[in-house]
């Protein structure tokens, strides 16, 4: 029983998504405190002239978990940022199909940045094909901090092996998962080359970008 565990951030990237579907579990931690000019908010997206980021903007107090976040009152960001995902990728060859789909979620009332980042992971899961059962950590919170929080999460979803981020050796004390009996794995993700717009491949942009070009074929290319 492997389970992962992310932070939900807005329009992931395909690391994210390879990530949950390499779990028997994924756990999102929405109860951390937000971070600005991260992830939480904002991603990025092809351009001609380069990676360009997509931004949500918030209202948020220093120390406010991600689920506390607001939205910004009386701005057009979502007309914004329809209107440059239509500018960037109206040739790419899925663009018509998956377009209404984009706006439709753009079109829903968001208040929280939480439950419009959520539903961004929705999206993602269903168009890249990944079926992992997903959870909220707010719903059923585990005791302790950093790594001690990450065993006792194991524990309690009865994983025997835990599947970190590549970045997870700097910060994780696997001790505490040895005392455990838990096994720890660390994520190798390869990013695919798929076809995009000519020139020089663009890696690391959100899930969109391969969804916009590949279609039916993400989930395989993922």
């Amino acid at each position: 029983m492997i389970l992962a565990i992310h932070q939900p951030n807005f329009m992931p990237w395909l690391g994210f998504f390879d990530k949950m579907r390499s779990a028997d579990r994924f756990i999102l931690l929405d109860d951390v405190q937000f971070i600005k000019n991260e992830f939480h908010n904002r991603n990025r997206i092809y351009t001609p002239q380069g990676a360009r980021w997509l931004t949500v903007p918030v209202h948020f107090s220093f120390g406010d978990t991600v689920t506390r976040v607001r939205l910004a009152e009386l701005s057009n960001w979502k007309e914004k940022h329809v209107k440059t995902l239509r500018q960037m990728y109206c040739r790419a060859k899925h663009f018509q199909r998956l377009m209404p789909e984009l706006e439709k979620l753009y079109a829903r009332p968001w208040t929280t940045l939480v439950d419009l980042n959520l539903a961004c992971i929705e999206l993602g899961r269903e168009l890249l094909q990944v079926g992992t059962p997903v959870c909220r950590h707010s719903e059923s919170p585990a005791a302790g901090t950093a790594t001690e929080r990450l065993v006792n999460l194991c524990k309690m979803h009865g994983a025997d092996t835990y599947l970190a981020g590549a970045g997870g050796k700097a910060y994780m004390d696997l001790s505490l998962f040895e005392r455990a009996g838990i096994s720890v794995r660390f994520q190798d993700y390869r990013h695919p080359v798929y076809p995009q717009f000519g020139g020089e491949f663009m890696s690391n942009l959100c899930f969109l970008d391969l969804a916009f070009h590949a279609g039916p074929e993400a989930g395989r290319i993922l």
